[in-house]
């Protein structure tokens, strides 16, 4: 049985969460959460809070061992981009764009 959680607007672009999320799929939940602890990116800690909100969602949801789970999927979409502008010499203006991402996390049964 699949379980997933998405964390929606997530403050950050998708190409820098997909560099974390490629890591993940096949792992277990306490296997990514331990590497995400470490990793450098200061995005980890948003993606390891999605992966701790999927782990509930089957424990609560349907009843599953959190312990016999792995990650199937992790992907991260493109969310809402803020348009912004900067006043540049000239008069003339340079676009600001703060990007957002849907990240998306699927859990599976390990002997599904």
């Amino acid at each position: 049985m699949e379980v997933r959680a998405v964390t929606r607007d997530l403050g950050v672009s998708a190409r820098k969460v997909r560099l974390i999320l490629e890591r993940l799929p096949g792992l277990s939940v306490d296997q990514s959460l331990a590497l995400l602890r470490y990793l450098p990116s200061p995005h980890a800690k948003s993606v390891s809070k999605t992966v701790l909100s999927a782990a509930a969602n089957a424990e609560n949801n349907f009843g599953l061992d959190v312990d016999g789970l792995v990650i199937k999927r992790a992907f991260a979409d493109e969310g809402k981009t803020l348009k912004r502008f900067k006043p540049r010499s000239r008069g003339r203006v340079s676009p600001i764009l703060r990007r957002s991402a849907h990240v998306t996390i699927i859990l599976d049964e390990r002997g599904a």
